[in-house]
Formats: structure tokens, C-alpha cells, sequence
């Protein structure tokens, strides 16, 4: 493995963090950068230099044809002060599978685990120790050769970021409200769902920005084909639970395979629930609503861990939860997944990697 360039920033003064701070708008000092160039050796120069503006041609490919992947995980600083990630080692297995659907070489995952790693343990100071609060972690890939051909690039460039955040939501813990459409779709299967591309996020916008504009903090998409099957939130995987079933949708290649979802369903099968993942129609929902056999749903996901949905929005029909309560086995999951990353409870399943 290629040593590490470290150019590290010696800051002047301690840092001071926001009381309440806004998801993903401060950065660290530092920036992990490394350069892909396909006629000299392919990746090369790792480097941790200070958090810097990009000097990049606009004639760059990831403008005009949308090679662009991502993930994102979190640093916790845990009650005895350790500094704790949550399963890394699955997001750079993630990475790399969307490096692969979208052309893009992929990284060692041994180097970005490291780079993951050293750029916390450099920036560890801007872990905040406030309860609920993290480190996201921001991983992330784009073409930069300048072209205009219809093909891959040659010349990538793999970056990481680092942002202090608070809750995703701004209601915290509190049950969020999501509204259902059939007004657009988000993926098909066979297409890019399944892997962590901008351009599937921009595809979000629009339904989003509608949703917000009835208040409703997500949209829940349905299945492109048969508008009929639910599939996921923008920001998180989905779970139903009936009155004899915990379900989620089925990773039928247009649905994220979420880390914080794998995790969800790991926990459930240990504590004896009878999960399922399957094939789930917003008819099924309603019904089941409507007959008194529907429970609760949540969302899972790493910016927001366990999210409640307190309202349901399907056309004129309102699924309406608990405004103010999070529902009995959401919070039980949340308590679960954020007492073993914040150390609170044992991690019984080696998920948790210390950065030294």
C-alpha cells in the first residue's frame, strides 16, 4: 500500500462547535485526496492536505455525464472516549460496488479504510461529545478528465470529508411524516438504486421539494414499473411492522442496501421477530391500517438511524401514527444501534472499528 502524504493544518485555536449544530454544514480542517490516472499507474498519491476549494476544469466529465458515487458513515465518540466507527469496512464494500455499476476503478478497500481512519484521527477534535451528535464521514468519487465523449473517463479523483452534525431531522427522535408518490419514479430495477449515485439523489428533488411544500419531511417511492410496491425514502431504507411480521422491501436492484437496514434485521432475527424481506404493496398497508394489523413503520439509515413515520400520505388517504411518540420497537432499535455506537452497550457483533 502507497504511504500517505500528510500536510497537516496546526490550528491556532481549540475548536468551538455550534450548541446546535445544522446537518452537514461545517467542515473539518482536513481533506483526503487521492487521483486516478489511467494511462500512469491508476490511483496514486493518497494525501491529507488542508480542506481546500477544488480548482477543476468545467469541461470535467462528472458535469456533463454524472460519474459521481458516494457514502457516508459517522465517528462517535463513546462514553469512555474512544472514538468508535460503525461497520466502515461494509460502506467501502458499498463504494466500490457503485464504483463498478458506474465505470469508475475502484479503491483498495484496506487503503480507504486507512484514509477513513487516519483523516478522523487527525480531525478528532471536531467529534462532538453532545449525546446524538457525530462525525459524518463523507466518502466520495467523480470523473475529472476534461471531455466530451460519451465514455468513461480516465482521470477520477477520490476524496473524503469531514462534517460535525447533529440530527438529521430537525425534529431529533420525534416521528417524521412522509408522504407516498406516484407522481415520478426515482429507479428501475437494473438501473443505478442500488448504489450510492448522485445522480439518484437529483432524481429525488423534485417529489421532495412537493413534499415539503404539503409537510411532509420524505417521499416513499413506489416501484417504477406497477407504481404499486414501496420501496424506499430518499434518505432511508423502510420497515412495516404488522402484527405478526417485521417486513421491508425486497433488494430488488433499485433499493439502496442499506448498512443501518442490514444491521436493523440482523438485531430483529436475534430478538425473535419473524422478518421478512419482500415484496410489500401500499394496498397491503393501507388495508392492514385500516384492519388494525399495522403497528408502526419506520425508516432506517446512517444519517438518521431509526426514524418513526408519524403520518402516511398516500393520495386522499392519511395513515396517521403517533405525532409525539416514536413507535415501541423503533425506539427499542435506536436505543440498541446508538448504545452500541456510542459504547453504551456491548457490541456483540464486531461492528464497531476504535480509530487508535
Amino acid at each position: 500500500m502507497e504511504d500517505f502524504i500528510i500536510e497537516k493544518v496546526e490550528r491556532k485555536s481549540k475548536v468551538e462547535l455550534p450548541e446546535n449544530l445544522v446537518f452537514g454544514k461545517i467542515f473539518t480542517d482536513h481533506i483526503f485526496e487521492m487521483d486516478y490516472d489511467e494511462s500512469n499507474g491508476g490511483w496514486q498519491k493518497p494525501t491529507i492536505k488542508k480542506f481546500h476549494d477544488l480548482s477543476i476544469s468545467p469541461a470535467a466529465m462528472v458535469f456533463h455525464y454524472g460519474q459521481a458515487i458516494f457514502e457516508g458513515l459517522k465517528a462517535y465518540k463513546q462514553v469512555n472516549g474512544k472514538i468508535a466507527l460503525f461497520r466502515p469496512e461494509e460502506n467501502v464494500k458499498r463504494l466500490n460496488r457503485s464504483a463498478r455499476r458506474l465505470c469508475i476503478p475502484e479503491v483498495e478497500p484496506e487503503l480507504a479504510l486507512k484514509a477513513i481512519k487516519e483523516l478522523v484521527r487527525i480531525d478528532k477534535d471536531w467529534i462532538p461529545s453532545k449525546p446524538g451528535y457525530s462525525l459524518y464521514i463523507r466518502p466520495f468519487i467523480i470523473a475529472t478528465e476534461p471531455c466530451f465523449g460519451v465514455r468513461a473517463s480516465n482521470n477520477y479523483k477520490f476524496m473524503i470529508i469531514l462534517s460535525p452534525v447533529g440530527p438529521y431531522y430537525p425534529e431529533g427522535f420525534l416521528p417524521v411524516p412522509i408522504m407516498v408518490t406516484d407522481k415520478y419514479v426515482r429507479a428501475v430495477r437494473k438501473g443505478t438504486g442500488d448504489c450510492k449515485a448522485a445522480g439518484n439523489y437529483a432524481a429525488g428533488l423534485l417529489a421532495q421539494s412537493e413534499a415539503k411544500d404539503e409537510g411532509y419531511s420524505q417521499v416513499l417511492w413506489l416501484d417504477a414499473i406497477e407504481q404499486n410496491y414501496i420501496e424506499e425514502v430518499g434518505a432511508m431504507n423502510i420497515f412495516v411492522r404488522f402484527k405478526d411480521e417485521v417486513a421491508t422491501p425486497m433488494l430488488s436492484g433499485s433499493i439502496l442496501p442499506g448498512i443501518t437496514r442490514m444491521s436493523v434485521i440482523q438485531l430483529l432475527k436475534d430478538w425473535g421477530y419473524n422478518v421478512t424481506e419482500r415484496l410489500i404493496s401500499i394496498h397491503e398497508v393501507i388495508d392492514a391500517y385500516n384492519n388494525g394489523k399495522l403497528l408502526e413503520i419506520f425508516g432506517t439509515g446512517t444519517a438518521a438511524v431509526i426514524s418513526s413515520v408519524s403520518r402516511l400520505k398516500y393520495n386522499d388517504k392519511i395513515l396517521q401514527f403517533n405525532d409525539t411518540k416514536p413507535g415501541e420497537l423503533a425506539t427499542k432499535l435506536y436505543e440498541e444501534l446508538t448504545g452500541i455506537q456510542y459504547g453504551k452497550i456491548e457490541d456483540r457483533y464486531g461492528w464497531i472499528t476504535y480509530v487508535d
